[in-house]
C-alpha cells in the first residue's frame, strides 16, 4: 500500500536525484569533456556533432525542470528517448556492467526506469508547475 502522506515525498527526492544526475552529465560534457571533445565523440561513434547540442540541453533543461517541478511528470516521459537512445548507440553494445569499457546499458537502463516511475507515480511535492496543467 502506497502512503498517502510521504508519497509525494518521495517522488520528490526521485526528482531531484534524476534531475541532479542530468545537471551532472551535462556539465561533466560541458566542463570536463568539453563540447570540441563531446562533438567528436559523437562523431566517433557515427552521430551527427550537432547531436551533442541538441544532448546537453536536453540534459540541462531536463534536469533543472524535474529539480524545480516544471511539469516533472511530462518532462521525466520526454527524458526517456534520450536514456533509450543512449542505450542503442553507445552503452548497449558494451554489455550490461557499466563498468565495462565506455559503460554497459545497466545504468542507462535503470535512469530509464526511474525516469518512467515518476511520470506513472506523478509530479510529487513542490511542482511549481503541475504536469496536470498539460493533460496529465
Amino acid at each position: 500500500m502506497v502512503d498517502p502522506a510521504t508519497a509525494p515525498y518521495a517522488i520528490l527526492l526521485l526528482r531531484l536525484s534524476l534531475g541532479l544526475m542530468f545537471l551532472a552529465h551535462a556539465t561533466l560534457k560541458w566542463k570536463v569533456f568539453t563540447i570540441p571533445g563531446t562533438i567528436k565523440y559523437f562523431r566517433s561513434i557515427g552521430l551527427p556533432g550537432w547531436l551533442a547540442y541538441v544532448t546537453l540541453a536536453i540534459e540541462f533543461g531536463g534536469g533543472f525542470a524535474l529539480i524545480v517541478g516544471l511539469a516533472p511528470r511530462l518532462v521525466a516521459l520526454l527524458l526517456v528517448p534520450l536514456l533509450l537512445g543512449t542505450i542503442v548507440t553507445v552503452h548497449g553494445r558494451n554489455g550490461w556492467l557499466f563498468t565495462n569499457k565506455d559503460g554497459g546499458w545497466e545504468f542507462p537502463a535503470f535512469w530509464t526506469a526511474a525516469l518512467v516511475a515518476v511520470f506513472l507515480l506523478g509530479d510529487g511535492a513542490v511542482a511549481v508547475l503541475p504536469s496536470s496543467a498539460f493533460g496529465l
